[in-house]
């Protein structure tokens, strides 16, 4: 069975640009994916801060649409 996107982070850069990164789980081992660089990495602690900083310094995406908040 093919891995499916469980959960993700997304983040928008200063040019108004989307980045997610997704948490794939195959089988028990997780692992990240960048939808924009197509980096990888296997993440077995800390996933959504390991997310969020390869957001950040990757592709300088630090705007997040969950602490933003409308009247």
């Amino acid at each position: 069975m093919p891995p499916t996107a469980a959960r993700e982070v997304r983040r928008w850069d200063r040019h108004g640009r989307e980045h997610v990164v997704r948490l794939l789980r195959p089988g028990v081992r997780r692992h990240l994916v960048c939808g924009t660089c197509g980096w990888r990495r296997r993440a077995p602690f800390l996933v959504w801060l390991t997310a969020a900083d390869h957001l950040e310094r990757v592709h300088q995406a630090t705007v997040d649409p969950a602490a933003s908040t409308r009247p």
